[in-house]
């Protein structure tokens, strides 16, 4: 394949990926509200179905193969390995779960634009890992995130909190648990791989949940609707999202694809308007454009 096909190939893919990742949120959202889901349940079962689907693909490749069966082995990590192994399903796992418990609260747009904060936090992660200041642009970027909160958050009017403040803190915890997730597997994603990586943390976290929670003794009376609500979010909203988006890292570059990621916020705002009729104030959307300029400042 030319070098311009994969170009091309990547940007799609990583637009459709965000896209799935913000229709995702919004398909929580009317699963939640219109079925009285808990998050935790739908965490539960998103993560373990889409797990075993991650491990399917895996096991398609050989490469991925001779990769799965080494790090379930632990081979070369040992006890260092396994543990940094947990911890990374530890943190796709409060992750996800406080990624929804913020969609219940809020919107699927407002808590995907502060989980998209998270670069702010990794900013400062790598100025204090490499021992150096901020850039102008980073600084720039650390302004516009401060800023898009502050009118999300508020509205314009600091007085005042223009959505619940038990929802601004699951976003602000959804943002910081999306920086451990991604920071901590580091070395696991080099040595083994995303597509494995994260098939085994995926699977582990939604098995624990599984058993922690038992879904299928609280789940309700699914119509066609619901059901095809939780199918979409397994299919499309987990794994393909996934898999679409980190073909697009692949061939674009973390730098590239993570501008061309934006579309997710810009998706769920757009899902969420369209489809379950939420109305943002134009303080919100304001926030969201400061956030998203900020995401190609800090990238």
């Amino acid at each position: 394949m030319s070098d311009s096909s994969k170009t091309t190939r990547g940007v799609v893919l990583t637009l459709i990926g965000g896209t799935f990742w913000g229709f995702s949120g919004t398909c929580a959202k009317f699963l939640m509200d219109g079925y009285g889901l808990d998050p935790v349940w739908i965490v539960a079962v998103r993560q373990f179905f889409a797990g075993w689907l991650f491990l399917a693909l895996a096991c398609a490749f050989p490469r991925d193969r001779e990769s799965l069966r080494g790090l379930v082995a632990a081979r070369g990590g040992g006890w260092r390995g396994l543990a940094m192994l947990v911890a990374t399903a530890a943190c796709m796992m409060l992750n996800s779960v406080c990624y929804n418990v913020a969609v219940k609260l809020t919107n699927s747009a407002t808590a995907t634009v502060l989980q998209t904060l998270a670069l702010v936090v990794l900013m400062v992660y790598a100025c204090v890992r490499a021992r150096r200041s901020p850039r102008r642009r980073e600084l720039a970027g650390l302004a516009l995130a401060l800023g898009g909160t502050f009118l999300i958050a508020t509205g314009g009017d600091p007085s005042h909190l223009s959505m619940p403040l038990d929802g601004l803190l699951w976003g602000i915890a959804t943002c910081f648990t999306y920086a451990l997730y991604s920071a901590v597997p580091e070395g696991l994603l080099k040595r083994w791989g995303s597509p494995v990586v994260n098939a085994v943390t995926m699977l582990a976290s939604g098995t624990v949940l599984m058993l922690a929670t038992r879904p299928w003794e609280s789940a309700p009376t699914f119509d066609a609707a619901g059901v095809a609500g939780v199918v979409a979010i397994v299919v499309v909203g987990t794994f393909l999202a996934y898999a679409l988006y980190m073909q697009g890292v692949k061939d674009l570059g973390p730098l590239r694809a993570s501008m061309l990621g934006t579309s997710e916020p810009i998706a769920a705002t757009v899902f969420s308007v369209l489809w379950l009729g939420t109305m943002f104030a134009p303080t919100d959307l304001a926030g969201f454009v400061m956030i998203i300029v900020m995401v190609y400042l800090t990238a």
